[in-house]
C-alpha cells in the first residue's frame, strides 16, 4: 500500500511540473547569466537568458533559449534571477573569463573557500576533470621544488555546482566555444619534466596568444591585431622588445616598451629572468610562454604569447582591413543620410563625419558636450554569428565628448542603420553580443526627404519630368 501510495505521489509530482512548464508562459520572473555553457542548444556561457520557473523539487530552473524553446537547467548553471538592470551590471564581473575554462593537472587538488592554502577545502577536483574559470583573484609567488613560481589565485565553478579558489599553478586554462568545442587552439598544457633551453625561445617573434583564437574565430579588430604587437629577445642587436594590444573591457592599456639585453638567470628548467628588465620568461611549451612583466607601478602582468605564422596573420589583418573598407566606402558614397528624428548625418571619405539634430539621444547614447563633428573608425570587430545582421561597428567620437560612441551598422539600398551598441558585450576588441533593448536609428537618403528649413531642393534634371 505504501509503495502504491508513493508512486501516485511521483506521478502527480510529475504532471505537476509538467503543467508548470506547459503553462508558463511569458511570465518572467527574472534574468539570469548562462555560468557554464550549454552545447546541445548553442548557448555560450555569459549569455544572459529569462527565466520563467523555479523547481525546488527538481533543483532546476526553467529559461528560455535564444529559438525560442524553454528548457531546464540546474539551478548551478545559472545566476540567481533577477531584473535585467541587475542581471547586465552582473555580467561586467563575467565577462572577462566568458569562455575560460581549465582543465586540473593534480590528482586530489583541493578546491578552497578563500585565496589561501590553508583555507577550508570545499571540493578535491580529479586530475583531467575541467572546470569553469569565474574570476581572478590575487597573484603571489609560490615554492615548489626549490623554484618560485609567479601564479594566480582563479574562482572556479565545478560541474557539480561547487564555487571555490584554485592556484594556478596545477590548472591548465583554454577557451570553449558554445558548442563544447575548444576555440583558439588546443589546451594549454605543460610537461613539467622536460627541459626548454632559452636559446630555442631567443631571436624570435612571439606574438599575443588572444590574436590565435581571433585568427581561429576569424574574428579581427585590426587596432588589437596588429603585427608590431610582440614579444622579441634580439641577440643580434642587443634589444627586448614588449608590445600588447590595449584591452578596453580590461582596462588594459596598450604597451609598447624595449630595454638593452644583457643576458638572463635561468631558475630552474623552464623559468628565466632577464637581468635589469622586469620581466621573467616561464615556457609552458614549445611554442607558448608567459612574460610575467612587472610595470612602473609595480602592478604585475602575466601576458601570454605564441609562436604564430607572421604571413597568416599581416595577410589576414591585410583582408579584414580591405574588407571593412569597402564596407565603409559604400556608407560614404551613398550619404548623406537623414532621419525625422534624429537628424542628418554625414560621413566623409577621411573619416570625419557631421551629425546634426541627434538632441533625442543626448543624455541617453551622446554625451551632454558633444559637438556635431568628430571622426569616426571601424577598429571594433563583430563576431561572426552576427555577420549577418550587420556590416560591423562604427565607433564615433564627437568632438567635446571624451568616450567614443560605439553603433552597429547595416547599409541598405534605401538608407543606413545604426543600433546602439553601449550595452553591448565586447571581450578582446569583438563585439560578442548586442545590447538588450538598444536604441535602434534608420537614416534614411537624403533624397527621400524634404528639408523644410531649406528654400531650395537639389533635384536631377530627370526628376522634373
Amino acid at each position: 500500500m505504501k509503495k502504491t501510495f508513493i508512486k501516485i505521489l511521483t506521478l502527480l509530482t510529475g504532471l505537476f511540473c509538467a503543467s508548470l512548464f506547459l503553462s508558463c508562459g511569458d511570465n518572467l520572473i527574472g534574468y539570469s547569466i548562462v555560468l557554464w555553457n550549454i552545447p546541445e542548444n548553442h548557448i555560450e556561457d555569459c549569455s544572459v537568458v529569462p527565466v520563467y520557473i523555479r523547481s525546488n523539487i527538481n533543483h532546476v530552473y526553467v529559461i528560455g533559449t535564444p529559438d525560442g524553446e524553454k528548457i531546464e537547467v540546474p539551478f548551478w548553471q545559472i545566476t540567481e534571477p533577477q531584473s535585467k538592470g541587475k542581471t547586465e551590471k552582473l555580467l561586467k564581473k563575467y565577462n572577462e573569463f566568458g569562455g575560460q575554462y581549465a582543465r586540473v593537472k593534480k590528482d586530489g587538488l583541493p578546491c578552497r573557500a578563500e585565496q589561501d592554502n590553508t583555507a577550508k577545502q570545499v571540493y578535491r577536483l580529479r586530475a583531467g576533470e575541467v572546470i569553469k574559470v569565474l574570476e581572478k583573484g590575487r597573484e603571489m609567488t609560490i615554492t615548489d621544488r626549490k623554484q618560485e613560481i609567479p601564479g594566480v589565485w582563479y574562482k572556479v565553478l565545478t560541474k557539480n555546482g561547487t564555487e571555490g579558489w584554485c592556484f594556478s599553478l596545477n590548472l591548465s586554462l583554454f577557451t570553449m566555444d558554445k558548442d563544447g568545442n575548444i576555440a583558439g587552439g588546443e589546451e594549454i598544457t605543460e610537461d613539467l619534466t622536460r627541459e626548454i633551453p632559452f636559446e630555442a625561445l631567443i631571436d624570435k617573434a612571439w606574438y599575443p596568444n588572444l590574436f590565435n583564437k581571433a585568427l581561429a574565430a576569424k574574428t579581427i579588430d585590426t587596432v588589437i591585431l596588429n603585427a608590431d604587437y610582440k614579444f622579441l629577445i634580439d641577440t643580434e642587436n642587443n634589444k627586448v622588445t614588449l608590445g600588447f594590444p590595449p584591452l578596453k573591457d580590461r582596462d588594459q592599456e596598450a604597451i609598447t616598451l624595449s630595454w638593452d639585453y644583457t643576458g638572463y638567470t635561468a631558475q630552474g628548467t623552464k623559468q628565466y629572468v632577464l637581468n635589469d628588465i622586469p620581466i621573467t620568461l616561464i615556457v609552458k611549451r614549445d611554442n607558448f610562454v608567459v612574460v610575467h612583466y612587472i610595470d612602473n607601478s609595480g602592478k604585475p602582468l602575466d601576458l601570454d604569447f605564441a609562436l604564430i605564422d607572421e604571413s597568416e596573420l599581416t595577410n589576414t589583418i591585410a583582408r579584414e582591413k580591405n574588407k571593412r573598407y569597402a564596407n565603409f566606402k559604400k556608407v560614404y558614397k551613398n550619404g548623406p543620410y537623414v532621419s525625422e528624428s534624429y537628424g542628418k548625418l554625414e560621413i566623409n571619405s577621411n573619416y570625419t563625419f557631421t551629425w546634426t539634430g541627434f538632441g533625442r539621444l543626448v543624455g541617453s547614447v551622446i554625451g551632454k558636450n558633444a559637438k556635431t563633428t568628430g571622426t569616426i573608425t571601424t577598429k571594433y570587430a563583430i563576431d561572426r554569428k552576427h555577420a549577418t545582421s550587420y556590416d560591423g561597428v562604427l565607433s564615433f567620437k564627437f568632438n567635446g565628448q571624451k568616450d567614443e560612441v560605439l553603433f552597429l551598422y547595416k547599409y541598405e539600398e534605401d538608407g543606413l542603420t545604426l543600433e546602439d551598441a553601449s550595452g553591448a558585450t565586447i571581450k578582446d576588441g569583438v563585439i560578442t553580443a548586442p545590447g538588450m533593448s538598444p536604441t535602434v536609428i534608420f537614416f534614411g537618403k537624403k533624397f527621400d526627404y524634404v528639408d523644410l528649413d531649406q528654400e531650395f531642393i537639389d533635384l536631377d534634371d530627370e526628376d522634373l519630368f
